[in-house]
């Protein structure tokens, strides 16, 4: 069943996302933590889209979301083509700044949890020093296969529950992350968990950012590939590329 928490949900090509502003979307979070439940946030861009077709589980968990933030720029471009506009890109690169706004603001409390822990312990360095006054109360790296070994996930989620969060930001990559989330939140009870991926990478500066006029006209992701070419061809140019061909099938189910 798809969620209907939101009114600004639409259907986009296969699956749904919120039309939000980077605003709108900042106020939507903290209107979730202020909520009394265990909510979720997912930031699906090309390849998480293109991974949902052969992922039923994934499909589900990414539609019944709290929150469904668009983070990549050929989306944006493709719904404006096919005349169902979605206003603004989410890159979670961004919004991850607008995320240590609110908590900066509000006092609320914040986990870092996944990806390498020198990454990890880098990125927490670099929010801190942008937010001195911050609150982050956990920075957690799982063993790899954590969620497959009952000691180790009941680990982490001890960590998570007894920091007393109040948003959980989570860098385990999809589909891993989403599925992590989905199946825990009722036992490490945080107000809101946001899947944010590779995010951890730009943070930590092992990664860079592309030039704006390339984020921009939507090649950062030609940009990503210069830096590390070995590890995204396949992604880029073998399953990212499935995009188009869902977006054709899309207009001629629309016709």
């Amino acid at each position: 069943m798809i969620s209907e928490k939101r009114t600004n949900r639409i259907c986009f090509l296969n699956t749904y996302i919120d039309n939000l502003t980077r605003i709108e979307a900042k106020n939507a979070l903290n209107a979730l933590v202020k909520s009394d439940k265990s909510s979720y946030i997912v930031s699906p861009n090309t390849d998480i889209v293109v991974k949902m077709q052969e992922d039923s589980e994934l499909k589900y968990i990414c539609e019944n979301a709290d929150l469904i933030l668009t983070d990549g720029q050929i989306l944006v471009k493709l719904s404006h083509q096919m005349k169902n506009p979605i206003k603004e890109r989410l890159a979670m690169t961004d919004f991850v700044w607008d995320v240590c706004d609110l908590v900066n603001e509000n006092g609320y409390k914040l986990f870092l949890f996944g990806g390498e822990e020198e990454t990890l312990k880098r990125a927490k360095a670099k929010i801190i020093h942008e937010y001195p006054n911050i609150q982050v109360v956990g920075c957690y790296s799982p063993p790899f296969g954590f969620e497959n070994n009952e000691k180790q996930l009941d680990e982490a989620n001890r960590r998570i529950y007894e920091s007393g969060a109040d948003i959980l930001i989570v860098f385990l990559g999809c589909p891993k992350q989403e599925k992590f989330i989905y199946h825990n939140k009722d036992k490490y009870k945080v107000s809101v968990s946001i899947t944010m991926g590779g995010c951890v990478d730009f943070l930590a500066g092992n990664v860079k950012r592309a030039p704006m006029w390339m984020q921009t006209v939507g090649l950062e992701w030609f940009f990503r590939f210069l830096q590390e070419p070995g590890r995204m061809f396949k992604r880029y140019f073998v399953d990212d590329i499935k995009i188009f061909k869902l977006a054709i099938e899309n207009r001629k189910i629309l016709k």
